[in-house]
């Protein structure tokens, strides 16, 4: 049974084939790329409320939430809770570190006509779509957009 394993002999015509398939895939995804041939891209919904963010970390380890604006406190969200605001910033946080880029650009959060909620960071215009995190994840973000106004 072992000698059968090891005569084990492949068609030279069905090995070309196969790394015909190879070249032609790779060329293929090249250019699509390169050209936009066959690429699939989605125009986001307009958008009708946004807000311009900026998030600083305070002293009593408090996230605190300011009006890119006018600098304005939004809200300040204490230690131990919204854990989903400070998971998706801090992770935002740290790429833009990665880049070297500055906590100056704001975070726009922004409604769209549709009911979608985003968070993009203007540093790179990475978007986040609030609403694939679920009901209670996007009422965390959504209420800072009510809090605009400058109401606590």
């Amino acid at each position: 049974m072992d000698d059968a394993a090891h005569d084990l002999k492949i068609p030279k015509g069905a090995l070309v084939a196969a790394g015909a398939l190879v070249v032609f895939a790779l060329f293929a995804a090249t250019a699509s790329r390169v050209t936009g041939i066959g690429r699939v891209q989605m125009t986001p919904p307009a958008i009708v409320e946004s807000l311009d963010l900026q998030f600083e970390d305070g002293q009593d380890g408090s996230v605190l939430v300011y009006n890119a604006a006018d600098h304005q406190l939004l809200d300040s969200l204490p230690p131990g809770s919204n854990g989903f605001v400070r998971v998706v910033m801090r992770g935002l946080a740290r790429e833009r570190h990665l880049a070297n880029v500055g906590r100056q650009p704001p975070f726009q959060l922004a409604r769209h006509v549709n009911g979608q909620i985003t968070l993009t960071d203007t540093s790179n215009n990475k978007q986040i779509d609030l609403n694939a995190f679920g009901s209670s994840n996007l009422a965390a973000f959504a209420r800072l957009m009510n809090k605009k106004e400058g109401s606590k």
